[in-house]
């Protein structure tokens, strides 16, 4: 890809796994798990790419009120990737941390999060954050109400610190596909200045080009933080 501006952070909303198995005649699980094998490749390539810190947004505290049988099905995507199928998580040479409540998952699932979190510590050059059972807005609240329980007022900077992403810079870039363009709950108070990008394609088909095509976009925006660029 040629010399760009590249982005420190990204962040992917990997939306339409369940629509792109439904339009093949398949059930919304085939989705998912070629939505989590394209989460690797895509992943995968911004590290190569030089990108340090990758978010993907793996379940939504929303996700939760889904049927039964599909919560089931994420559920054992999430034992096989963090528990017998880990070496993946390991392939992409990150540390991994989980951001969200995980409390609501089966004990085996949060033991085994916990587990690689604590295998992968020590690396510091690249970060991969995954969130389960992550909301925004209820990150906020809990972010206040641990002020609150402290005793003391906050200002951005020590609001930040409190959030699950505290002492890292937000994304500065969320890519979003499946057509939808809305955040969702995602990442609320960090993306205030994060540019967005938004793909009609299905995560399952968002190729490695494609990321690179949004690589290129970004590097083309101006981005002012408000400021106003002298002439």
């Amino acid at each position: 890809m040629q010399r760009i501006k590249l982005p420190t952070h990204i962040a992917f909303i990997m939306d339409g796994n369940g629509r792109w198995a439904k339009k093949r005649f398949r059930p919304r699980a085939y989705g998912h798990r070629m939505g989590v094998q394209n989460m690797f490749k895509i992943c995968s390539h911004a590290f190569r790419l030089g990108v340090r810190i990758v978010t993907v947004f793996a379940l939504s505290s929303e996700n939760l009120s889904r049927p039964q049988e599909e919560l089931d099905e994420l559920f054992d995507l999430f034992r096989s990737y963090f528990g017998k199928k880990r070496e993946r998580m390991h392939e992409l040479d990150a540390k991994i941390n989980i951001m969200g409540d995980i409390s609501v998952l089966p004990p085996d699932i949060q033991a085994d999060m916990i587990e690689l979190m604590e295998e992968t510590a020590g690396i510091t050059d690249r970060l991969f954050n995954v969130c389960v059972n992550y909301g925004g807005r209820q990150e906020i609240v809990q972010a206040v109400n641990r002020a609150v329980s402290y005793g003391r007022f906050v200002d951005e900077a020590s609001l930040s610190s409190l959030l699950f992403t505290g002492g890292l810079p937000d994304p500065d870039l969320i890519i979003r596909t499946g057509g939808e363009m809305r955040l969702s709950n995602f990442l609320l108070y960090q993306a205030a200045y994060s540019e967005l990008y938004f793909s009609g394609k299905m995560w399952p088909e968002f190729s490695k080009r494609d990321l690179e095509r949004a690589i290129v976009n970004y590097s083309a925006r101006d981005r002012r933080f408000g400021n106003v660029r002298e002439e």
